[in-house]
C-alpha cells in the first residue's frame, strides 16, 4: 500500500509537471486561440471537401500546378501592351500648320525661315499652331518684302518639327480641334470593358474556362497585332474595343481557372503572383515605350509572344469543378489523372469513385440568380460597391498626378514599382487575418491617405506626391484581395458572370472619375474618394469570410462549411468558464486532468472485463463445498 501510495504521488506530481509544461506551450492569448482554430477549420473543411482530397491526393502544388500558373503569368504581362500602351501614344507634341507650298517658290529656305514666312505669331512672340498665312502666287522676293496678312486654319495638315517619336497625334493629327478624338479612345475602351466583362463572363460558365481563354489569346493576336497596321484613328478605335474585351475576358477566366485548380493558401498566392507579373509588365511597356521611336513597334512587341504561347496553350487542362458541376463527371476525372499523371502521383481509386454522385443533376444557373438569390445578390453589391471605388480612386490618383504635370512614365512606373511590395504582403497578411479584416485594412489605409490628401495645402507639392504614391501602394494591394474574395464568395457554376458583373463597376467608377475630376478642379474629388471608401467598408461588412473554406460549386452549397473544429471551440471555451469560476486554477486543472486519467483508466479496466468471458479462468472452490 505504501508504495502505490508512493507511486500515485510521484504519478501526480509528474502529471502536474506535464500539465504545467503543456499549459507554457498553449497560446497566452485570444489571437493565438483564434489563429489555432482557424487552423483546425482550414484541416476540417479540407477534409469535408471531397474535391479539395483529391487535389491533394494528386499534389497541392506540383508541376502541373506550377505549369498552370506559369502560363497565365505571360499573358498578364504582355496584356499591359494592349491596356497602357494608349497613355504613352497621346504625349503632348507642339504642331505647326504645313506650309510646304512655299518651297516651290524657295526651295532653299531653313525651317526656321520657312515658318517664319508663312506662320502668324502670337502676341509674346511664339508662332500660333493652328492657324496659317493664306498662299499666294507671289515670287519669294514679294512674299519677303510685302509679307503675308491673311490667316486660315491649317488646310494642308500640320507638322511636328521638334517631336521625336511617333505617336497617335503626330500620325492621326489629334490637334487644333482634333483632341476630343483623343477622348473617344478612352471611351472606346471603357465600352469594350463594358461589353467584355459581360460577355466573355457569360460565356466562361457556359463553354468553359479553357476556350474562353483560348478565345481571348486570338483576340490578343489578331486585333493587338492589327493594331499595329491600322491606316486611321477610326481603326485604331475599332481594334482597340475588341482588345478590351479580350484583356477583361483573359483576367476573368485566368482567376477562375486557377482558383479552381487550386486549394487553400495556393489560390491566394498564385492570383497575387499574376498580378505581380501584370504591374511587372507595366514597368516593361514604360521602358519600352521610352526607347522604342515608333508607336507601332510597341504593339508587335506586345504581340509577337502571343504565337508561341498559343502553340503551348494545349498544356493547359479545363476546369474539374467546371466540369463537375456541369455533369461531366468522366472528363473531370481524365483531367484530375492527367495532372496527377504530371505529378507523378496516383489518386487512390475510393477518392475517385467519390467524385461520381449517383443520381447528380447537372447544376442549372442563371443570370437572374443574381436577382433571385439573397446571397449572390449580396456578394454582387457589395464587391460592386468596392470595385466601383476601386476604379474611381485609382482614376482620381492618376489624374491627380498627372495634374501636377509630372512625366507620364514616372506617373506610370513609380506606382507600378510600390505595388510588387505591396500585393506581396497580402500573402502574409491574407494567411493572419483573412480575406474580410485584409480588405478593411487596405481600404482603411487607402481612405487615412485621402483624407490626408483632403487637408494638404497645394504649395507642398513633394509630401502631395509622396501620399499619392503611398494611396496607389495600398490600392495595388485591395485589386489583387478584390478578386480572389470575390472569386471565393461565388459559386463555380456562376464564377465567372459574378466577376464580369462586378467588372461593370469598374468602368462606372472610372467614368465617374473622369467626368468629375474634369468638371472641377477643387479638392472634391478626393473627398468622394474618401466617401467612397467609407461606403466600401460598409458594404464589405456584408459578406462572410472565406478564408480556409472550400469552394461553392452550386448555388445551394452553404458558405459556412460544417466543421467540427466548433466543437473543439466549445470545448475550450468551456474549460475557460470552468477555471473562472473555480478559485484555484490550478487545482482545477489538476483535477480536471487527474478526471481524464481516472476515465482512461476505467476504459481500460472495463475493457479487460469484457475480454474476461472469452478466456478459461480457474475456479478456486471453498474447501467444504462439493464440485
Amino acid at each position: 500500500m505504501k508504495e502505490d501510495q508512493n507511486s500515485k504521488t510521484a504519478f501526480r506530481s509528474q502529471n502536474s509537471r506535464d500539465t504545467h509544461r503543456h499549459e507554457i506551450s498553449l497560446p497566452s492569448d485570444n489571437w493565438s486561440l483564434e489563429m489555432l482554430l482557424r487552423r483546425l477549420k482550414a484541416i476540417d473543411a479540407k477534409r469535408d471537401d471531397k474535391f479539395a482530397s483529391v487535389l491533394g491526393a494528386i499534389g497541392e502544388f506540383g508541376p502541373f500546378q506550377w505549369r498552370l500558373v506559369a502560363l497565365t503569368f505571360i499573358p498578364s504581362i504582355l496584356s499591359t501592351f494592349f491596356m497602357f500602351s494608349h497613355h504613352f501614344l497621346l504625349t503632348a507634341q507642339k504642331p505647326y500648320c504645313n506650309t510646304s507650298w512655299i518651297l516651290e517658290v524657295g526651295p532653299n529656305l531653313t525651317e526656321d525661315e520657312q515658318l517664319n514666312l508663312t506662320l502668324p505669331r502670337a502676341p509674346n512672340g511664339s508662332f500660333l499652331t493652328c492657324l496659317m498665312y493664306i498662299p499666294v502666287p507671289w515670287d519669294l522676293d514679294s512674299i519677303i518684302h510685302f509679307g503675308l496678312n491673311y490667316t486660315e486654319t491649317c488646310k494642308f495638315g500640320w507638322i511636328y518639327p521638334f517631336a521625336h517619336t511617333r505617336s497617335l497625334i503626330n500620325e492621326f493629327d489629334l490637334v487644333c480641334g482634333n483632341e476630343l478624338y483623343k477622348e473617344t479612345g478612352q471611351t472606346v475602351f471603357m465600352s469594350g470593358i463594358l461589353t467584355g466583362s459581360l460577355l466573355f463572363g457569360f460565356l466562361s460558365d457556359k463553354l468553359g474556362r479553357y476556350p474562353i481563354i483560348l478565345l481571348s489569346l486570338l483576340g490578343f493576336l489578331i486585333f493587338g497585332f492589327g493594331t499595329a497596321f491600322v491606316n486611321s484613328f477610326y481603326q485604331y478605335l475599332f481594334f482597340r474595343f475588341f482588345v478590351a474585351q479580350s484583356s477583361v475576358g483573359y483576367a476573368i477566366c485566368s482567376v477562375s481557372l486557377v482558383m479552381e485548380w487550386l486549394v487553400g493558401e495556393h489560390r491566394a498566392q498564385a492570383v497575387i503572383l499574376q498580378h505581380c507579373f501584370f504591374t511587372i509588365g507595366v514597368i516593361f511597356l514604360t521602358g519600352f515605350a521610352y526607347k522604342v521611336v515608333h508607336w507601332r513597334l510597341l504593339f508587335l512587341l506586345g504581340s509577337m509572344p502571343i504565337f508561341p504561347l498559343i502553340c503551348s496553350i494545349w498544356l493547359l487542362r479545363e476546369s474539374p469543378r467546371w466540369l463537375m458541376v456541369r455533369g461531366k463527371i468522366e472528363e473531370a476525372k481524365k483531367v484530375l489523372c492527367y495532372a496527377a499523371e504530371v505529378n507523378k502521383k496516383t489518386i487512390p481509386l475510393n477518392l475517385l469513385n467519390e467524385l461520381q454522385i449517383p443520381g447528380m443533376k447537372v447544376t442549372k444557373a442563371s443570370i437572374l440568380d443574381f436577382y433571385t438569390n439573397h446571397h449572390l445578390f449580396k456578394v454582387v453589391l457589395a464587391m460592386g460597391c468596392v470595385w466601383f471605388t476601386v476604379s474611381y480612386i485609382s482614376f482620381t490618383l492618376s489624374l491627380k498626378m498627372n495634374d501636377f504635370g509630372l512625366d507620364i512614365y514616372f506617373v506610370q512606373v513609380v506606382p507600378s514599382i510600390a505595388a510588387v511590395p505591396a500585393r506581396l504582403c497580402c500573402i502574409i497578411l491574407l494567411e493572419y487575418f483573412g480575406r474580410k479584416w485584409t480588405l478593411n485594412l487596405t481600404l482603411f489605409l487607402v481612405t487615412f491617405m485621402c483624407l490626408f490628401l483632403l487637408f494638404l495645402p497645394e504649395e507642398l507639392k513633394s509630401t502631395i506626391i509622396l501620399m499619392l504614391v503611398l494611396a496607389e501602394f495600398s490600392m495595388a494591394g485591395t485589386v489583387s484581395i478584390f478578386f480572389i474574395y470575390t472569386a471565393e464568395l461565388l459559386p463555380t457554376v456562376l464564377r465567372s458572370t459574378g466577376l464580369g458583373m462586378v467588372s461593370i463597376a469598374w468602368t462606372a467608377g472610372a467614368i465617374s472619375s473622369l467626368v468629375i475630376f474634369k468638371q472641377t478642379k477643387t479638392q472634391l474629388p478626393i473627398f468622394f474618394c474618401c466617401l467612397c471608401c467609407v461606403l466600401a467598408l460598409c458594404f464589405s461588412s456584408l459578406v462572410p469570410e472565406t478564408g480556409n473554406r472550400p469552394l461553392r460549386d452550386s448555388i445551394g452549397d452553404s458558405i459556412e462549411p460544417k466543421d467540427r473544429s466548433k466543437d473543439v471551440s466549445t470545448v475550450m471555451m468551456a474549460e475557460k468558464s470552468m477555471s473562472d469560476v473555480a478559485t484555484d486554477s490550478e487545482v482545477t486543472k489538476n483535477t480536471m486532468f487527474n478526471a481524464m486519467t481516472f476515465k482512461s483508466k476505467a476504459d481500460s479496466l472495463f475493457n479487460m472485463a469484457l475480454e474476461l468471458p472469452n478466456r478459461q479462468l480457474p475456479v478456486q472452490l471453498p474447501k467444504d463445498q462439493p464440485p
